[in-house]
């Protein structure tokens, strides 16, 4: 008998003894054989295709599997210690799963068979392993791939359980391997699938510890005392700040459904991760298939994940945080959805009135500020821009946003602004000594404080020399002498 006569034969007697099984313990539930045979055909496929899986870094994710059945999946990984950006003026050597923080996002279905390649660059001096959370085995296959520079190693898996797990080097120092970025997530999609969406991305926190504070130039060392003490000078989403914002910020229309991969490869510190005027629908809790709905902010833990879904109902800039918000805005991790589309009112009116409640006080206030080393002197009109660029998103972004269009009712706009235009040393002389009272910007009026920041005279220079070269201002160049004198001359 012909091998394909055997095969079927076998399915047809598989059918009638799964069948009789069904109708004895289950005889209220109707089964056609077509189901029993997709289902023995799912356990048992007759030639297992085999894919290269596609790979791609954050935010990007791979499309969703659409196939009906397992399949032997191929996944090359591999290990490059690069130098990046972790700020403005700011450089760190990465550790990586394929040249960027964090790693590559792999997708793959629950029953897949995964032929794992690990290969370490040449360059790279240190050996390093990887421990997937989703595989079953010892070290998560941490214990099989030890990988020498130059070399790549590989083991097979099988997928038995669906989820959003997460990957991460596991050789000593484990803790400084997953420090210096060595993570990301790896989805096992349940056979059935996931919901459709429109939208999918991908964002990773991560805290990294170096041995200068937030926004000290150059190329910064990785510091063991503070990641033993627990204390980032950096904590991201997408391994640097500003990686979601600006041109990088996450894009969708109104109506459209969005769903963001959620990760944190820590080493140290808890995620509260919120979106600021969104409330999710659906939260699959720390990567599993547990859905809760209406969650406000979602724990990710260090070494987990979650998968939160919501629908797009009003335009506007969305801020994606770490709701331990000293993080957020003065560590980095902050990022941004951009919602295009209609408004509707009955959803979201937008100011409607703006009247004085309550005068605030008549003292202004000053931010609290620790210890910082002392700023670069900038040679040239360049090198003040890039240091000023840094000093904008450490100082000045929460209030006066990315682009600086401000918060309208709350934060004057220092784009194309006519109030900093008309007169650059009375906004110096507002940088150096604040400002109370009211005041009207590009024709609208603000009445709030601004608090006087702890800056020194080169880092007014710096900073205002940014805000002057960008968002339609007149330019030009403020230096040390130019502070001095507002300051001295200012009255408000």
């Amino acid at each position: 008998m012909k091998r394909s006569s055997t095969h079927k034969l076998v399915q047809l007697l598989a059918v009638g003894i799964y069948g009789l099984g069904i109708l004895a313990s289950c005889s209220s539930k109707a089964t056609t054989n077509a189901e029993i045979l997709k289902s023995i055909e799912e356990a048992n496929p007759k030639e297992m295709a085999v894919i290269e899986a596609e790979l791609t870094d954050a935010p990007l994710v791979p499309a969703p599997i659409t196939r009906k059945t397992p399949a032997k999946v191929v996944v090359r990984l591999e290990v490059t210690e690069v130098v990046k950006k972790m700020a403005d003026g700011v450089d760190y050597t990465f550790w990586t799963f394929g040249g960027s923080v964090p790693g590559k996002f792999i997708r793959i279905r629950e029953n897949d068979e995964v032929e794992f390649h690990l290969m370490n660059h040449p360059d790279s001096k240190n050996p390093h392993n990887i421990d997937l959370h989703a595989v079953t085995g010892p070290g998560g296959g941490a214990a099989s791939t030890f990988t020498a520079p130059g070399h790549e190693t590989v083991f097979n898996f099988k997928a038995l359980n669906p989820g959003l797990y997460v990957y991460h080097c596991a050789t000593a120092p484990v803790g400084m391997h997953i420090a210096n970025g060595m993570y990301g997530l790896i989805l096992v999609e349940p056979k059935e699938g996931l919901p459709k969406v429109d939208k999918e991305y991908y964002v990773m926190q991560g805290d990294f510890y170096t041995k200068g504070a937030f926004g000290a130039p150059g190329l910064q060392p990785f510091d063991m005392e503070k990641a033993l003490d627990e204390n980032p000078s950096y904590v991201v989403f997408n391994g640097s700040v500003g990686s979601l914002t600006g041109d990088n910020a996450l894009t969708a229309k109104v109506g459209e459904t969005i769903r963001l991969f959620v990760g944190n490869g820590g080493p140290n510190l808890v995620s509260s991760f919120h979106v600021i005027g969104e409330i999710f629908d659906n939260v699959y809790t720390e990567g599993g298939t547990k859905i809760h709905n209406n969650v406000q902010t979602t724990l990710v833990p260090a070494g987990g994940s979650a998968i939160t879904e919501f629908k797009a109902d009003v335009p506007g800039n969305y801020v994606l945080v770490d709701h331990s918000i000293f993080r957020a805005f003065n560590k980095g991790a902050l990022g941004m959805l951009k919602v295009e589309g209609g408004e509707d009112k009955k959803l979201y009116s937008g100011l409607i009135e703006d009247r004085i409640y309550q005068p605030e006080g008549s003292t202004v206030q000053e931010m609290p500020q620790s210890a910082t080393p002392k700023a670069a002197i900038a040679s040239n009109k360049d090198m003040r821009l890039e240091l000023g660029k840094t000093l904008y998103a450490q100082n000045c972004q929460a209030c006066h946003q990315a682009e600086g269009q401000g918060i309208k009712g709350a934060f004057p706009p220092l784009a194309k602004s006519d109030f900093l235009n008309a007169d650059v040393n009375r906004a110096i002389g507002v940088v150096a000594h604040g400002l109370e009272g009211q005041i009207k910007v590009n024709g609208e009026l603000y009445n709030s404080t601004m608090p006087k920041l702890k800056l020194t005279d080169e880092e007014i220079a710096n900073v205002m020399t940014f805000v002057m070269n960008n968002w339609g201002n007149k330019g030009g160049e403020v230096n040390l002498e130019h502070v001095k004198k507002a300051k001295a001359s200012y009255k408000h």
